[in-house]
């Protein structure tokens, strides 16, 4: 019985960080969660949406309600944009 020799391993280098930087997932993660800070502060400091007939009757909605629906649909183009697949075209 015979045995094959290896060759020496490679020394593998980690990646600098600095090229981790350039990583389009950690953006589009610090994006969405902007967009929802943005949305909580709203909420807890926004004023609310008042409205007033003229018969008299008043209605109040919390101004993150129309954002938080927004900042859904600007998650959801993000999410599909940054997380999404990348094709690789043959030149």
């Amino acid at each position: 019985m015979s045995t094959i020799s290896h060759g020496p391993s490679r020394v593998v280098e980690e990646p600098r960080w600095t090229l981790q930087l350039l990583v389009p997932e950690m953006w589009t993660s610090l994006a969405i969660v902007v967009i929802w800070l943005a949305v909580l502060f709203d909420a807890v400091y926004g004023p609310n949406i008042e409205n007033t007939t003229a018969g008299g009757d008043h209605s109040s909605v919390p101004s993150a309600v129309p954002i938080a629906l927004f900042a859904f649909f600007a998650t959801w183009v993000l999410a599909r944009h940054g997380f999404g697949s990348r094709r690789k075209t043959n030149d």
